[in-house]
């Protein structure tokens, strides 16, 4: 998978209404991440993004945290 193409996904995740407590399926992940680009697009999802690390620093690395680890296991071959 390309580096470009996991930053899009991982950041549709972050702004995406998925929570890791409802511990998400690799199949709920996959759509949610589909979802949130077709609504946002990737550049609306890179704005969110920076619009959460700006106003919610202490919880936003976490988010990212788990949505990079989650699109890793989402999308593993």
């Amino acid at each position: 998978m390309s580096a470009v193409i996991d930053d899009v996904r991982t950041e549709a995740l972050f702004v995406s209404d998925l929570q890791r407590s409802e511990e998400p399926t690799a199949e709920l992940i996959r759509e949610a991440i589909t979802a949130t680009v077709d609504r946002l697009g990737a550049h609306g999802c890179a704005a969110l993004v920076a619009q959460e690390f700006g106003e919610h620093p202490d919880c936003a690395l976490g988010r990212m945290r788990w949505a990079r680890m989650a699109v890793r296991h989402a999308f593993a071959a």
